[in-house]
């Protein structure tokens, strides 16, 4: 049982944004402070990146754990309306595997950094995005 009614569910769920989120702006934040300078979702390639690198034909996506289905303690299956959120994050996940190998045929290499790891000591994820952008 849904502890909202269905009106106040559906206005939460209008307010999930998919640009510009926390965990986003934390990792644009580092990426500036480091001196990177960077393009924000370039809507010309494959699943809109959240921070692209023209020059070096690189791309960082900033995903969440529950729309992304990532294998972590963060991601838990809902428990009502169970049909639609596997049709609807199982897609996505089709999509982004489907993305990911469009900018790979392009040229362009990729790097995904998860929600959950910018809830921790997130000082390993620093350090392999650093080597990600300079290789």
């Amino acid at each position: 049982m849904d502890v909202h009614s269905p009106e106040q569910r559906s206005y939460n769920m209008s307010r999930i944004k998919g640009k510009n989120t926390k965990p986003e702006l934390l990792v644009r934040k580092w990426l500036w402070s480091r001196g990177y300078r960077y393009r924000l979702h370039r809507k010309d390639l494959p699943g809109k990146p959240d921070i692209v690198f023209p020059r070096q034909k690189k791309a960082v996506f900033v995903h969440g754990c529950f729309w992304h289905k990532h294998d972590c303690r963060y991601f838990k299956w809902p428990r009502t309306n169970r049909e639609f959120w596997k049709k609807k994050i199982n897609e996505n996940v089709r999509r982004d595997q489907k993305n990911y190998q469009d900018l790979i045929a392009d040229g362009w290499n990729y790097f995904i950094v998860w929600e959950c790891e910018l809830k921790a000591d997130f000082t390993g994820l620093w350090d392999r995005l650093a080597e990600f952008l300079e290789n």
